[in-house]
């Protein structure tokens, strides 16, 4: 299960940084068409986009390797192995609520806006660029789910590394 999860994250970090690139690009593109005084409009639509997508996929992938949320100083001040892992097992519930709001919300917003169109692409649809939202809380919510379980079980045997 473990590689199944760790397989999910490279997927989704390989996604985020794709769209990386892309926004990279395509403000580079801006740049250049701007000094040449060439108006390519459509560059910022994909860029604002692509930058939206390419953080919430970091931001997913992120959750995996807790390194979403933290609050390290009441973790640091903890003696006890097992009142740490108790506390990174509450927050993990924190969050995992909020990612199950990311994919509610997200899948309504993506619906609402579906048939909604680019401004200056007019034959593209906005409501694949919302997809991102619930994609997130999607990943989040596994990554969390299983960090849960691993969590639990180190309780229970005893295992405090």
């Amino acid at each position: 299960m473990k590689r199944i999860i760790d397989g999910l994250q490279k997927i989704q970090i390989a996604i985020g940084g794709l769209f990386l690139l892309i926004f990279l690009v395509t403000v580079v593109y801006q740049i250049v068409c701007r000094y040449m005084g060439v108006a390519a409009m459509w560059t910022e639509d994909v860029s604002m986009y692509s930058f939206i997508w390419a953080v919430f996929m970091g931001a997913g992938a992120m959750v995996h390797s807790n390194a979403h949320f933290a609050f390290t100083s009441l973790m640091d001040s903890m003696k006890s192995e097992k009142k740490k892992i108790c506390l990174q097992i509450v927050i993990n519930i924190i969050v995992l609520t909020f990612c199950v709001l990311m994919v509610i919300y997200g899948y309504k917003a993506a619906i609402q806006f579906w048939n909604f169109r680019w401004i200056n692409i007019p034959a593209m649809k906005r409501g694949p660029t919302w997809l991102c939202i619930p994609i997130c809380g999607a990943t989040g919510a596994i990554y969390l789910i299983y960090g849960i379980f691993d969590q639990l079980g180190k309780l229970m045997k005893g295992d405090m590394k």
